[in-house]
């Protein structure tokens, strides 16, 4: 089964929140939680949260308790267990956009990987320990040191880690 595209572009507010317009009408604002979460609203009632567990995996949490997992699969696309892939064309465009659409993005960018439908608590916190680790390993690289102070950028290097999708 294929999965359905859904683009958006995000515009950084002036309070350092994210607005997020979907090519399917919806819209969601999101703002920076604790660590690697990223709380959400849209514009059809819906609210939770995103967390980037590791392992490219991110677990959107609904306000109801509802959970759909989806994997990074970089360049701005993220694969969704409801087989939507969500692409950025905020960060999507420019030379590497032009370059990627000439050439067939799905032929670029390779097949996508599935997320998974589920994961037991055991599993997410392994997924969340790789998470931490990684984020260590980096920052001991002479990186910024932190997260960006919880800021948001209009430009992630072509990643949807910033984002979570």
């Amino acid at each position: 089964m294929a999965y359905r595209d859904v683009s958006f572009t995000d515009e950084l507010l002036s309070d350092g929140s994210v607005h997020r317009r979907f090519s399917d009408g919806r819209e969601e604002w999101r703002w920076r939680g604790h660590g690697t979460l990223v709380h959400w609203r849209d514009n059809a009632g819906g609210s939770g949260t995103d967390e980037a567990l590791g392992g490219r995996i991110i677990k959107r949490t609904f306000a109801d308790g509802r959970v759909l997992y989806g994997r990074d699969q970089g360049y701005g696309r993220t694969a969704w267990g409801d087989r939507s892939l969500t692409v950025n064309r905020t960060t999507f465009g420019g030379r590497v956009g032009r370059l990627l659409a000439a050439a067939g993005a799905g032929f670029a960018l390779g097949a996508i990987v599935a997320p998974p439908l589920a994961l037991s608590a055991m599993e997410e916190d392994e997924l969340r320990r790789q998470q931490q680790q990684a984020q260590s390993s980096s920052n001991d690289g002479g990186g910024d040191g932190g997260d960006g102070g919880g800021a948001w950028t209009d430009d992630d290097g072509g990643d949807s880690g910033d984002d979570f999708g």
